[in-house]
């Protein structure tokens, strides 16, 4: 069932590695089946603020709610739930070497569900199905292509039906139709199933392509939010920059 809170919610929050302030003081929102980019350039924070966003990296301030519940304060119960309904596509995938690409689908429900092992297989089935990977039910992720491995992660990051989707670099390294198919897999998601879809990019065609709320990261800050058409228009040099890659008003 959908949360009736927002999908993201997060008030000054900061986050820093040591003595080194990584995330200063930002405010986000994104609401329940929202489509939102995050991005910026190398070494902005973004890639940090995601890990935030599951819990490998604790905030140090702030307040970090993800549908309504606290990310540093929550019990065993409620941190299961919620783990539950965050679903992670890792940049790298993330997959296990020595499993087959159904066994790592079929991980989480193994952990997280009480399902037979026929029921578990043919929702894995079905989940590689809808990423056209069903033929490599048994290869292992060394047999496949970089865009094979990208659909393979997905299949698992979705297995669960997670209400968010939260993706790192997911056409980092692929060729540009490769590309267009993963991102086209991500706004069927999004479409079709009403799954709130946050991803971590800095690339141009695939910012274009999803088209959701944009939050650009600079030196730890939000420098702008708001739709693509408003950062193309935007004279702030550094949003400039960005989308005009080459261009120097």
């Amino acid at each position: 069932m959908d949360s009736p809170y927002p999908a993201i919610d997060a008030t000054g929050l900061i986050v820093a590695y040591k003595d080194k302030l990584v995330i200063n003081e930002i405010d986000i929102r994104i609401d329940n089946g929202d489509k939102a980019i995050i991005l910026g350039r190398s070494g902005c924070g973004k890639s940090t603020l995601l890990k935030s966003l599951i819990g490998l990296i604790p905030h140090s301030r702030g307040e970090l709610r993800l549908l309504g519940r606290e990310v540093n304060n929550i019990d065993e119960n409620n941190q299961r739930e919620l783990s539950l309904n965050v679903g992670v596509m890792f940049q790298f995938g993330a997959l296990l070497n020595s499993l087959t690409i159904a066994e790592n689908i079929a991980l989480p429900l193994e952990m997280h569900t009480n399902l037979d092992n026929d029921i578990i297989m043919d929702i894995v089935r079905t989940r590689l199905d809808s990423v056209s990977l069903l033929a490599s039910y048994d290869n292992k992720p060394d047999q496949l292509s970089g865009g094979m491995r990208k659909r393979a992660a997905l299949a698992r990051a979705m297995v669960l039906e997670p209400e968010i989707l939260l993706c790192d670099e997911p056409v980092a390294g692929l060729d540009p139709t490769t590309a267009a198919e993963i991102d086209e897999l991500l706004l069927s998601i999004n479409e079709e199933l009403g799954t709130t879809l946050v991803v971590v990019t800095h690339d141009l065609m695939s910012i274009e392509r999803i088209d959701g709320k944009l939050l650009m990261l600079d030196g730890g800050h939000v420098l702008f939010e708001g739709s693509r058409e408003e950062a193309l228009q935007s004279k702030e040099p550094n949003v400039y920059s960005f989308f005009h890659p080459g261009h120097y008003e």
